[in-house]
C-alpha cells in the first residue's frame, strides 16, 4: 500500500485526522502510532477515540502499559510501549486485555518484531514540521479502503476533506485551534498533569 502524507497545522487538525482514519477501522483492528516525543501521537489517538464514541478524557498511558475506554460498541485500547525494551521478555498475556475481538487498539512506541503486533491494520508516523505543524504518514498495512471518507486521490496522496495539496503532501482543512487550544506539544504535556508523560 502507498504511504499517504498529510500535513496538519495544529492539534485540532491532528485530532481531526485521527477521527477520519477510524472510517476504515473495524472491530479487532490494531494501529501502530510512531513518532518522536511531543510529535502528537496521543493527540491523534484522542481524535480517533472521540470518533469511536469515547467521552472520557484520553491521556497518555506512559506510567502504565495502557488505558481502555468504552466507545460505541467497541473498547478503544491505547497502549504505550515506550518503557518496554522488548516484549519478548514480557508475559505473553501482557497485551491480551487490550487487543483482539471487541477492541480497536492504538499502540504508541510499537515493537515491530513482536508477534502480537504483526497483524497491524495501519501504521501512522508523526513528525515535527515546525511550530504546530505536523507531517503525518499513513501506511495502510492491510487491505483497506483506498480513501478516508471518500477523500480524493491526487498524485497518489489523499486530500482529506477537500484540503489543498502542498508540495506533494496534504493539508487537512477545517478545525482551527479554537479558544487558545494547546499547541501539539502543549496538548501532550497537558497529559502530564493527568499522570501521563510527554507523548
Amino acid at each position: 500500500m502507498a504511504v499517504r502524507s498529510v500535513e496538519t497545522a495544529g492539534p485540532a487538525e491532528t485530532e481531526s485526522l485521527g477521527a477520519e482514519l477510524t472510517a476504515v477501522l473495524d472491530d479487532g483492528d490494531l494501529v501502530l502510532v510512531c513518532g518522536e516525543l511531543g510529535s502528537g501521537k496521543t493527540t491523534l489517538v484522542r481524535g480517533a477515540a472521540r470518533a469511536l464514541g469515547v467521552s472520557d478524557p484520553v491521556t497518555s498511558p506512559t506510567f502504565s502499559i495502557g488505558h481502555r475506554y468504552a466507545g460505541d460498541g467497541v473498547i478503544v485500547s491505547h497502549l504505550d510501549l515506550y518503557r518496554l525494551a522488548g516484549l519478548e521478555r514480557e508475559d505473553p498475556a501482557l497485551l491480551a486485555d487490550y487487543l483482539g475481538p471487541g477492541r480497536i487498539a492504538f499502540v504508541e512506541w510499537p515493537e515491530d518484531a513482536h508477534v502480537e503486533l504483526a497483524d497491524a491494520r495501519m501504521r501512522v508516523t508523526l513528525s515535527h514540521g515546525g511550530g504546530d505543524r505536523r507531517r503525518i504518514d499513513v501506511d495502510e498495512l492491510m487491505d483497506v479502503a483506498d480513501a478516508v471518507d471518500g477523500a480524493d486521490v491526487v498524485d497518489g496522496a489523499d486530500v482529506v476533506d477537500g484540503a489543498d495539496v502542498v508540495d506533494g503532501a496534504d493539508v487537512v482543512d477545517g478545525a482551527d485551534t479554537a479558544d487558545g487550544a494547546d499547541t501539539e506539544d502543549g496538548a501532550d504535556l497537558a497529559d502530564v498533569a493527568d499522570g501521563g508523560g510527554p507523548r
